[in-house]
């Protein structure tokens, strides 16, 4: 790894380099733990499209980064971010009550209840797949895993979606999501997912407003078209459809885990005897660790709230600041034997809110941790185990190899799978 002279004084970094953005695409999910363990610091200041950057790690800069006395998100995401993932102003980028008044309302979508119902609509839909499968010759995992969970979402919010339309809008909700550390064609295309998206469901709210499209009265589509502000204004018309996509994008995403979930199964064929078992504990402290141990989210954003003071550095309101969400997940000081793949790490039971954040970190209730968490982890733990205990299959030769500097990443082959055999 080539990195620029840095000087160390106490415990931050100074990074001497006029601009390290290119190194940050250049490096990806290292970019911040390259540096922390090269200079043996917790802390480090650097410049990022011409702005200065303070890049941070570990358990107690976790805490102090989702305390929002400190931090806001207002003004930390890029505006090219907000075109692609997340939607310009949407729930991501607001702070305090007006953010936890929106955040209320999407835990109220992603019960444990909902939780279950999503995995056992997965699992259903994985079965009909099975049919089909057997009669090809091979198919690429995630490529299938992406349209099933496109069409279980959709179906699960109460959107219509036609079968001749899956992939299209699967596609397009994947685009989101790699545009996200894209440069060139991979951002103007998830701009352009988005834009069409974003005009497909605005599109399908309003049809319910007036009453044209009779929807469930709990679905998350009826829920979002009627939702009032604290204000009592009912949601903008624009801004309800970029928040139902914030509701079915993470959840089209999911597939990406689904997709590493089968390579840590092929990668570690040790554990496949634990899993043949169907014990839902062991089944569960394997998903934990593909989540800590593949990549997915590189770092998170924040802007300083106020001026306050930490590890002898002052922070400066405005300041913008990176949290190392992928170094954490790597950090020796939480993890014994950070690289390598452990899911017995996951049998202690303990509070790691602050050092276990691949979807962000602290109250999910109150705070920017994903509201849809649980979800993500009763959909892996249903794909493992139908992978594990519903189908046989070979897994023939392919490059399986991911590439650390892309953001977000995936086996470069998607994962094939051939052969594919009923066991139900």
């Amino acid at each position: 790894m080539e990195v620029k002279e840095m000087e160390v004084k106490e415990r931050i970094a100074y990074d001497k380099g006029l601009d390290n953005t290119l190194k940050l695409l250049e490096e990806g999910y290292l970019f911040i733990k390259n540096r922390m363990d090269l200079y043996q610091c917790n802390m480090f200041e650097t410049h990022i499209m011409g702005e200065k950057v303070i890049c941070i790690s570990g358990e107690e800069a976790c805490k102090i980064f989702y305390d929002e006395e400190l931090f806001q998100r207002k003004g930390a995401m890029p505006k090219r971010i907000q075109k692609t993932l997340f939607g310009v102003n949407a729930i991501q980028g607001m702070d305090n009550n007006a953010h936890i008044q929106r955040k209320l309302f999407f835990m109220s979508l992603m019960t444990e209840a909902h939780q279950k119902k999503l995995a056992e609509l997965f699992e259903k839909e994985m079965k009909d797949s099975v049919n089909e499968w057997i009669n090809k010759n091979e198919i690429i995992l995630s490529h299938e895993a992406k349209n099933i969970i496109c069409k279980v979402a959709c179906f699960w919010t109460g959107v219509p979606l036609k079968e001749s339309d899956i992939e299209s809008r699967a596609d397009d909700f994947y685009s989101m999501v790699d545009g996200l550390g894209g440069v060139g064609s991979r951002y103007w295309k998830g701009k352009a997912a988005r834009n069409r998206t974003e005009e497909w469901i605005r599109g399908i709210i309003e049809e319910v407003r007036q009453g044209k499209l009779l929807v469930e009265d709990d679905s998350a589509l009826n829920l979002m078209a009627f939702h009032t502000e604290p204000d009592g204004n009912q949601l903008e018309l624009q801004m309800a459809a970029k928040e139902l996509i914030n509701v079915i994008r993470p959840i089209v995403a999911i597939s990406t885990y689904i997709t590493f979930t089968a390579l840590a199964m092929y990668e570690h064929p040790e554990c496949k005897e634990e899993l043949m078992r169907g014990n839902n504990n062991y089944i569960e402290m394997f998903v934990q660790e593909v989540r800590r141990y593949y990549p997915f989210t590189p770092f998170l954003g924040a802007r300083v709230h106020k001026d306050f003071a930490w590890n002898q550095y002052d922070f400066k309101k405005g300041m913008l600041v990176m949290l190392d969400v992928y170094g954490m997940n790597h950090d020796s000081l939480i993890w014994n034997y950070p690289d390598e793949f452990r899911p017995e790490r996951f049998m202690e039971q303990k509070d790691r809110t602050f050092c276990f954040i691949p979807q962000g970190g602290g109250d999910p209730k109150k705070g920017h941790r994903c509201p849809g968490e649980g979800i993500t982890i009763e959909i892996m733990k249903a794909s493992l185990d139908f992978l594990v205990n519903k189908v046989d299959f070979e897994v023939p030769e392919q490059d399986l190899s991911y590439s650390i500097s892309r953001i977000p990443t995936l086996p470069k082959s998607g994962f094939i799978i051939k052969n594919i055999r009923k066991k139900f």
